[in-house]
């Protein structure tokens, strides 16, 4: 078991930062009627179910959490084209 604890602490630091997104200024995303500036979270948190929505903003957005959290303020289901 000491044999494989460092490849387990391994694993799981790449399976945890395997999730991570790089951090983008939210005010470069900002589309007129579609971003809602004050509606950014940028310290909330949503489950990792990927479940693709298409924001307004023409940005394909991990799930409607994400969507919600990056001030977006229409989405349609699905990966933008």
């Amino acid at each position: 078991m000491k044999k494989n604890f460092p490849l387990i602490i391994t694993f799981s630091a790449i399976m945890l930062f395997s999730f991570q997104c790089e951090e983008e200024n939210p005010a470069e995303r900002i589309v007129e009627g579609c971003i809602d500036p004050s509606k950014i979270k940028t310290d909330a948190a949503c489950i990792l179910l990927y479940d693709p929505v298409c924001g307004c903003d023409k940005k394909t957005y991990g799930n409607s959490c994400e969507a919600n959290n990056a001030g977006v303020l229409t989405f349609t289901q699905g990966a933008c084209n």
